[in-house]
């Protein structure tokens, strides 16, 4: 049985916690392809994440496109520019069937130069002796000195009991479906720039009213919303 690697117990930079959402999002990509039998399941190992029974591929391309996509997003994570990642399944005519998202817009804005300080404890509350019974003063809402990696765990491992239930909850696909990896920016985020440039815009009717959206454009994607991997010579489907 394989082992996905493990990070660090305690994490006190926003790099690590955008590092360790990173391996969180590959096995929960490795786990929806398997459980909505995008591939067959005899192309999936058995692993271990989190201290929980998970699958991943063993196809080096499927591999290799998941931990290209997935990089991606971890480098505009760290710009903090992206609201929610979402996996795509498409039905053979391109028509989308399914989006399993993944929010982070609830994580902090930092600059990109500060991904790797710790963050700063927080203030001890002052202790005053009053006559009069008034209520305690607000905690302020700063980032923690840690976050134990243990605590997560406990989260991911509900996380990926329902998505093991999957195959139960939802009717079953279409054969020869396909699917990308889009991400949703925050308000205000310019687009991504540069070259070679893993993102270009999503079609419009998959992006939300006022939003801008990314599809991951894998090698060879010529097409302009980006390349759809689905069962198919490209990938040995």
């Amino acid at each position: 049985m394989a082992t996905y690697p493990t990070g660090k117990p305690t994490l006190d930079t926003y790099a690590a916690i955008v590092s360790t959402f990173s391996d969180f999002l590959t096995v929960a990509i490795h786990t929806i392809l398997y459980e909505r039998n995008i591939y067959p399941p005899t192309s999936f190992l058995s692993a271990r994440k989190y201290n929980y029974p998970v699958r991943q591929s063993r196809h080096p391309k499927v591999c290799k496109w998941i931990q290209d996509a997935v990089s991606a997003v971890e480098v505009e994570m760290l710009k903090c520019t992206i609201a929610r990642t979402s996996l795509i399944i498409y039905s053979p005519g391109l028509h989308p069937l399914e989006r399993f998202i993944f929010s982070t817009a609830s994580f902090p804005l930092i600059s990109p130069t500060e991904s790797l300080t710790p963050f700063e404890p927080r203030p001890d509350l002052p202790q005053t002796i009053s006559q009069d019974p008034q209520p305690p003063p607000e905690p302020t809402c700063q980032p923690p000195t840690s976050v134990p990696l243990i605590d997560l765990e406990e989260q991911f491992r509900a996380i990926f009991s329902r998505l093991s239930l999957l195959s139960r909850a939802l009717s079953p696909l279409p054969p020869h479906c396909s699917f990308t990896l889009a991400v949703e920016l925050r308000e205000q985020v310019p687009p991504p720039i540069g070259h070679p440039q893993p993102w270009i815009p999503a079609q419009p009717r998959l992006q939300p009213a006022g939003r801008g959206g990314r599809e991951a454009m894998g090698d060879g994607g010529e097409e302009y919303e980006g390349q759809r991997v689905g069962r198919g010579s490209d990938l040995g489907g």
